[in-house]
């Protein structure tokens, strides 16, 4: 079974972290959840989830597919988690949405919390990092830390919805977004129709 690390962070657009999970989930891979103090606040406030029952029993109740044998979620407080050693093995990271905060820590190498810590696992175990910030206008610093982390290897994938597809609704511009996170991953689905062009059309 694969087996994959994922994190929500503060930055708007949670459901993009939701919406992959439950994807994962329903492929069948092993999920490990990290869920930092502001992205409670974010998904509280953009996806009306109540936290009050506890952090994992919420995500358990509200993220379809998944159960204590497929499903494991973290408090980014937990620096002592299995996620935070490079010999608990898996085959990638992705952070969606991720924050600037969060994307300066693991360019930083700070290692302040689970989420930078086991993105720094990655960079150092050589595997997979995917990043996808959510954030507009972008500053020089945002700029010089997604360029920093691509030269070490990691994927920036941007929030940008492609639009060629025709999408009628939130939901089919969100697949999109999480659909271009599962190529990365090389993982199928069917969440979005591929650029499939007609005849070159004469200008």
């Amino acid at each position: 079974m694969k087996r994959l690390v994922v994190g929500i962070t503060g930055a708007s657009g949670a459901v993009y972290g939701v919406r992959l999970v439950e994807e994962l989930l329903a492929g069948g891979v092993e999920v490990h959840l990290i869920v930092s103090e502001p992205a409670r606040l974010v998904i509280s406030d953009e996806l009306g989830w109540d936290f009050a029952a506890g952090l994992v029993e919420t995500c358990r109740k509200r993220i379809g597919g998944g159960d204590k044998d497929t499903l494991f979620v973290y408090d980014n407080r937990d620096i002592g988690a299995p996620l935070a050693s490079g010999s608990f093995l898996v085959q990638g990271m992705v952070v969606i949405p991720c924050s600037m905060s969060t994307l300066s820590g693991i360019a930083q190498g700070s290692s302040n919390n689970l989420m930078e810590r086991a993105a720094d696992v990655m960079i150092k175990e050589k595997k997979l990092l995917v990043l996808v910030p959510r954030e507009t206008p972008l500053s020089v610093i945002h700029l010089q830390n997604m360029l920093f982390l691509a030269r070490l290897g990691a994927a920036i994938v941007p929030a940008m919805p492609g639009f060629y597809h025709h999408p009628q609704s939130v939901e089919e511009i969100v697949d999109f977004m999480v659909g271009k996170v599962m190529d990365l991953l090389g993982l199928e689905h069917q969440l979005f129709t591929r650029y499939n062009p007609s005849e070159p059309k004469m200008i």
